[in-house]
């Protein structure tokens, strides 16, 4: 099995086939041709080196309080398999997570008519020694967002829809940027069974994934049962389906399972960083299946929300450690 590579700079109808066609055989793909700034690129990726490069004391400053979802999350801490109610040892990483960059008022306004919304308007946290990283990590935000807006339109037009089919599901996203890093492991230090990153999937609509070439990476379960490695591509950007969209095209677009694996071995440096954007629909947008997507007399899923949905997925992580 291998990972398609999609230029978007090729022909719309082309792009949208293509996409239609990875989305619904594999669940996964590579963009290129995407048009992200790329000193906004730099930027973000040194400031993340610069976060983790911190003193451990430092990175604690900004720990993400129970109950919310954005800022520091230890080293070892994490057990993403957990969602899938398989008891693992902690996943072998840290992590750094943002959230909306959203004015207070209307975050106050959004929460009074869902409470359960707070979570996913949890206060961003920044590190006093990195003035910098909230202007930075804004922008970043900012263009993966647009991206999103952009792929799922042409998405939209590759199931024979409108391109504007998603826009007012996605207008008010509750999107999260995580920034990851994998420290130097040895192998005589891994319990059985421990992974970098569990195997799982992703809850909300589309994940897009900026990697580096070092050893230990992504890896795809494929419809053979097989683990394939998804190789870092100068410039491009692993593209993946979560939950939310398989479940708006009732199963017609896969949300793969995958991990991120041990290195093979420890005799040269395995220190391994990436930065993930998960993109969410607005809180209240209704997941509802697409009209192309409907089976003949086939049963589908009841409409959700999109908060809903994301929080029963949270839940189920939580529930499964």
């Amino acid at each position: 099995m291998s990972i398609p590579t999609i230029d978007l700079r090729d022909p719309i109808e082309v792009v949208a086939r293509q996409l239609d066609v990875a989305c619904s055989e594999i669940g996964f793909m590579q963009i290129v041709g995407h048009g992200l700034d790329p000193v906004v690129e730099r930027e973000a990726w040194s400031t993340a080196t610069a976060f983790f490069a911190l003193g451990n004391e430092f990175k604690m400053a900004v720990a993400i309080p129970e109950g919310d979802a954005y800022g520091y999350g230890p080293y070892q801490v994490e057990r993403l398999a957990a969602s899938r109610g398989e008891p693992t040892p902690a996943d072998l990483k840290e992590t750094f997570s943002i959230g909306p960059f959203v004015d207070a008022d209307e975050v106050r306004e959004i929460i009074s008519l869902d409470p359960a919304a707070a979570f996913a308007y949890s206060p961003n946290r920044w590190p006093a020694e990195l003035p910098e990283m909230s202007t930075v990590m804004n922008r970043y935000y900012d263009e993966l967002g647009r991206l999103c807006e952009r792929l799922l339109s042409l998405m939209a037009i590759g199931l024979g829809m409108s391109g504007d089919t998603f826009t007012g599901s996605i207008d008010r996203h509750t999107s999260a940027l995580r920034l990851l890093h994998y420290p130097h492991i040895d192998s005589s230090d891994v319990a059985p069974g421990q992974l970098r990153a569990g195997a799982h999937s992703d809850y909300g609509t589309l994940t897009l994934l900026r990697q580096d070439d070092a050893p230990g990476g992504l890896e795809v379960r494929g419809a053979d049962d097989r683990w394939h490695a998804v190789p870092a591509e100068d410039g491009a950007y692993v593209v993946n389906i979560g939950d939310a969209l398989e479940r708006w095209t009732a199963g017609r677009w896969r949300s793969t399972l995958h991990r991120v694996q041990i290195p093979p071995d420890s005799s040269r440096s395995n220190q391994r960083q990436s930065i993930a954007f998960f993109h969410n629909a607005n809180w209240d947008a209704v997941i509802d299946v697409l009209e192309p997507c409907r089976p003949i007399g086939g049963s589908i899923a009841e409409p959700i929300t999109a908060g809903q949905h994301l929080m029963e997925r949270f839940l189920s992580t939580q529930q499964g450690e």
